[in-house]
């Protein structure tokens, strides 16, 4: 599995410092402090002056950390040009992969699952900077659900380091609006789980609540467009299920063959000894 980054919507918080010690030399009771308080007091600022050049370097390193960032993300996109060319050649790819991821899986209804079938293409931006944000565009068919041929919802830190997100408003044909249905049939991937159908998809395009904790677009970012290709070829695990089922089948009908096979076998010695038995007899009636 392709390795998680951080998200870069989420700013990096420095260590809570203590207030600098104060200086021997400002303070008369310092002076007047016992010996061992007194090497304390010492130790206090110099630890804090330590600490000053350990934060200079972290401020040094993630300036160096977004050039490689922004370096690479540039070599990465003929390579992720060449593979949406080659996804679009494989019907149903994109919507195999969101219900093979499980915590993807867990947020799709079955009308969801029936509108993604039209999902063509999805694509990941980094914004220039790196830092300040992203976007998710989804790529969609002519289809019964809306009528837009792309959705996307972008994610920014603003210059205070806020999050926040906007995205594109859906425009759902009549009677089509998967947002507002309340139906509880069974959602296919937990349907075994017996859990009600849960909120749509979709509704992740109109939630702007928490912005610095959007799960399922991290996971998209960070987990799947990195190589969706590990999802999309997840086997079926209720195949998996059923042929393990199977299995169980032919060794319980082994097992029964067994089982006649030891008891024709104990038939056959009682029938032996009564032969034996027999003939004993008859020989002792001769005898006699």
């Amino acid at each position: 599995m392709a390795p998680k980054r951080q998200s870069s919507l989420l700013p990096q918080t420095k260590k809570p410092r203590l207030p600098p010690a104060p200086k021997l030399q400002e303070t008369s009771t310092s002076q007047h402090l016992p010996k061992g308080e007194k090497e304390q007091q010492e130790a206090i600022e110099h630890i804090d002056e330590v600490q000053n050049e350990i934060d200079r370097l972290n401020e040094q390193a993630s300036e160096e950390i977004v050039k490689v960032e922004q370096k690479y993300n540039k070599l990465r996109q003929p390579f992720f040009q060449k593979r949406s060319e080659l996804i679009a050649k494989i019907p149903n790819f994109w919507v195999t992969t969101f219900v093979n991821h499980p915590q993807v899986s867990a947020l799709l209804g079955e009308e969801d699952e029936e509108a993604l079938h039209y999902l063509t293409r999805v694509e990941v931006t980094e914004l220039e900077d790196i830092k300040s944000g992203y976007r998710i565009d989804f790529y969609f068919d002519e289809n019964p659900y809306f009528e837009n041929k792309v959705l996307s919802k972008e994610f920014h830190l603003n210059e205070s380091g806020d999050p926040s997100s906007k995205s594109t408003e859906i425009k759902w044909k009549s009677g089509k609006d998967l947002t507002k249905r309340s139906s509880q049939t069974q959602n296919k991937a937990s349907r075994k789980r017996q859990h009600e159908e849960p909120e749509s998809f979709f509704t992740w395009f109109t939630d702007h609540s928490d912005a610095g904790a959007d799960e399922l677009g991290e996971v998209i970012k960070d987990d799947i467009w990195p190589n969706p290709l590990q999802y999309y070829l997840v086997p079926d695990m209720d195949d998996e299920e059923g042929e393990g089922e199977e299995d169980d089948d032919d060794d319980d009908e082994e097992e029964e063959l067994e089982d006649i096979d030891e008891e024709g076998d104990e038939d056959e010695g009682e029938d032996e000894d009564d032969d034996e038995g027999e003939e004993r007899e008859e020989d002792e009636g001769e005898d006699d």
